[in-house]
């Protein structure tokens, strides 16, 4: 199984993504944890942010989250990665993909602002947000981190 938690810088995934895993790990699952700025680090940090750089390391993390879960692992996998074209190559490749999108409003990701990314923006960035994924989940504070964990795991 994996779990592919897409939204924006800020809203929340990897603190959703770990107490995910910690629950599935209570459930005796073995479970692996990757989160987009961690894997960037990981490959050298030799990605830039364009946007075929970015595309292509999605495809990095994707394929690798396939590669484990054929090895009978579950995955968490935490990343922006806001194409199209990756989401449905999950979806037609990955036996036991689960999308879930973490939406939240930009003033709320503008109050965050932890890397400092959304301070000159004006607008929402343009991404292509996911269309169909499997769970949005309101990210702007409503729900806890835990309590969005919860809701994954019931979906």
């Amino acid at each position: 199984m994996v779990y592919w938690i897409t939204g924006l810088s800020g809203a929340g995934k990897t603190s959703v993504g770990e107490i995910l895993v910690d629950l599935l790990r209570k459930q005796n699952r073995n479970v692996v944890f990757l989160d987009g700025d961690i894997m960037r680090s990981v490959f050298g940090d030799s990605f830039g942010y364009s946007y075929e750089e970015r595309k292509n390391l999605g495809f990095i993390y994707a394929r690798l989250c396939k590669m484990l879960a054929e090895q009978g692992l579950t995955v968490v996998c935490c990343t922006i990665a806001m194409f199209d074209v990756l989401r449905e190559w999950n979806a037609a490749n990955i036996s036991g993909y689960t999308e879930v999108y973490l939406k939240v409003p930009f003033s709320v990701l503008k109050t965050r602002n932890k890397k400092g990314l959304y301070s000159e923006l004006k607008e929402e960035p343009s991404f292509e947000y996911p269309k169909n994924p499997h769970l949005t989940v309101n990210g702007d504070g409503t729900f806890t981190p835990g309590e969005i964990a919860l809701q994954i795991l019931s979906h």
